[in-house]
């Protein structure tokens, strides 16, 4: 939700930066009545380095602080110290032997004939008559030929060349941010829940550091355009060089035994901002709140409820997925009800309960509804109502039962068992498929074997079972399984889990009807932690988010706004003075001072946002 809250850290950014290197963020004033561009905002760290010389203390300084460069600088002079001495004594050695063959030479000849032979650059000028001499010239040559070919080209380059570069690439890692900085988010780690993160902080205006201890990891992701800095996590100075206590966010994601170290050292160094952590284990979390965690998130466990709520049960009841401040928003199946062949329009739900149908799912594929939009026996409605709208809609549908056959849970990790305690929470039978002894408890409800088995899915009722939630940890495993389930049971509903996003769209294509990531659900839970934030994942590339009304369309109805046809997004309820106005009328009108209640996809939002709010 962009907020006044947003536009007072943005109007404070503006007046500290300005745009000074060449990697800059595009930035944009978030004001309650829309945004407009005020110019760009200097990146956290600084460009690459260009000329050297202009880093050069920052370099000698990062050079000197290593205990190893100290010491390869100290092996470096003493090597360039008996160089120096070998050129002199040869240099003498060179004068007296003139001397004796009766050739007169001053020292500045003697010391210019030894570089020349011992450089390899050749003999011409000057020469030794005796053999004597020869042989002082074949052994200063063989001697600079090692000294000045090899070991001094070696040594550089081991104690000099390769530190400078270390250090040049420490300098670009930044250990410290500017002392003005204000309301950034605070990442301890980048993997996928920090990746879908970030994506929503560049959204919705945010400034974020993702602090690595190690500096060949910092240097790769900034190579990935990610703000970073240097620091060790356990280090309370780290906390204050990257001014934690100016942030808007702190999100702790590693184990739960590091993310309780980080936590405790995080809040000694900012006692106010807000803390958000990442946890395996249930006991973990009064570790962490004892820590100073302000909210614990166990991630597996929400992502197993949220999978559980989204099979239909074999019925055609609206069945809730999300509750937005009064709003909820259901799902209900179409197969087997009155609603199969027909359009919206001829049905006229919501002359018969008020309720409306905001959009359809298709073997994974949303559509924002329309009059004409034709329901087939895949069809999943989704639905935004209040609890009295959606039991109207209950009373209509409730009668068409398709199946009360258990539904088949594909792994009993922490998500399958998340998803069984979901099921059983809404009083759904079901069945847990899970080769490793002991991990379900219920062995009633257990089908011990491999899920890859025809047989053992047959034992788990396979063929009869209305859906089927696949649960593994595994990205390649989940689609193996969701084919293979779609193959066997055309007409099932399948849910899966991803745990990478670019896996999403192949669980799609391999049958899943439904598919949540691991990434995205963790992302919006930490995202929404921020002050006044709200966004709900409904499914993975559809989200429930609010907006203040821009003023670009201040005053206008929504049948003017053309919100639907120009960002693809659908107005589900606007919050005003009055309250929240769910299912508005095509002539209610938009204020100034009200909140919309969207929902559409993620590049549903960003073309509300270009549209409306940026201009």
């Amino acid at each position: 939700m962009i907020n006044a809250g947003m536009a007072e850290r943005s109007s404070a950014l503006e007046s500290q930066w300005s745009c000074k290197y060449e990697r800059c963020t595009f930035f944009v004033r978030l004001t309650p009545h829309g945004a407009q561009e005020v110019g760009h905002i200097e990146s956290i760290h600084t460009a690459p380095i260009k000329n050297p010389m202009k880093y050069l203390p920052t370099i000698l300084y990062f050079s000197l602080q290593n205990r190893a460069s100290r010491r390869n600088l100290k092996s470096l002079r003493r090597f360039l110290a008996a160089l120096s001495a070998l050129t002199v004594f040869y240099s003498v050695v060179f004068h007296f032997l003139m001397a004796w063959e009766g050739r007169q030479h001053s020292w500045i000849t003697g010391l210019y004939w030894t570089l020349t032979v011992m450089s390899t650059l050749g003999f011409g000028d000057i020469t030794f008559h005796s053999d004597v001499g020869r042989a002082f010239s074949i052994i200063v040559l063989l001697s600079g030929t090692i000294f000045m070919l090899i070991l001094l080209p070696f040594t550089f380059i081991q104690f000099f060349y390769a530190p400078w570069i270390e250090a040049q690439q420490a300098a670009l890692a930044p250990r410290e941010l500017p002392e003005k900085i204000a309301g950034h988010v605070v990442l301890t780690r980048y993997g996928p829940v920090e990746a879908a993160l970030i994506r929503r902080l560049v959204q919705y205006g945010y400034l974020y550091v993702i602090v690595v201890a190690d500096l060949a990891e910092a240097l790769r992701l900034r190579d990935l355009d990610l703000e970073v800095a240097l620091g060790e996590l356990d280090d309370l100075q780290t906390y204050k060089n990257i001014r934690l206590e100016q942030a808007a966010l702190l999100a702790a994601t590693h184990s739960d035994i590091s993310n309780t170290n980080i936590v405790f050292t995080a809040r000694e160094a900012a006692p106010r901002v807000p803390i958000v952590a990442t946890c395996t284990d249930h006991d973990s979390i009064d570790n962490l709140e004892m820590a100073g965690c302000d909210r614990v998130l166990q991630l597996s466990e929400m992502l197993g409820k949220a999978m559980a709520r989204r099979v239909t049960g074999g019925d055609a009841k609206a069945h809730v997925v999300g509750d937005f401040d009064g709003l909820l928003i259901a799902e209900a199946s179409a197969a087997g009800t009155p609603l199969v062949d027909r359009t919206l329009r001829e049905i006229g739900l919501r002359q018969h309960a008020n309720i409306n149908v905001v959009g359809t799912w298709e073997r994974g594929r949303f559509t924002i509804a329309g009059p004409d939009t034709l329901i087939s026996a895949t069809t999943i409605l989704v639905l935004a109502g209040t609890r009295k709208q959606l039991d109207d809609y209950d009373a209509l549908f409730c009668i068409y039962r398709e199946s009360d056959e258990p539904v088949v849970v594909l792994g009993g990790g922490r998500v399958g068992r998340a998803v069984a305690q979901g099921l059983a929470d809404q009083e759904f039978d079901y069945r847990v498929v899970e080769k490793v002894p002991g991990r379900v408890a219920d062995s009633e409800r257990l089908v011990h074997g491999d899920a890859a088995d025809i047989e053992i899915l047959q034992q788990a009722g396979l063929m009869k079972t209305p859906a089927v939630v696949v649960t593994t940890h595994d990205d390649d495993m989940n689609v193996y399984l969701t084919l293979y389930c779609r193959r066997l049971r055309p007409d099932v509903q399948i849910i899966s889990r991803a745990t990478v996003e670019r896996n999403i769209s192949t669980l799609y294509r391999a049958g899943a009807d439904f598919v949540l990531s691991y990434a995205s659900m963790g992302a919006n839970e930490i995202f929404n932690s921020l002050e006044r934030t709200d966004l709900f994942l409904v499914a993975e590339g559809l989200d429930v988010f609010t907006m203040e009304v821009p003023r670009s369309l201040s005053g206008k109805t929504l049948q003017q706004a053309d919100i639907r046809t120009t960002t693809g997004c659908s107005v589900i309820a606007i919050e005003g003075d009055g309250g929240l106005e769910v299912n508005p009328p095509p002539d209610a009108k938009l204020s100034i001072r009200a909140k919309l209640v969207l929902i559409g996809g993620a590049d549903s939002q960003d073309r509300f946002i270009r549209q409306f709010v940026r201009r």
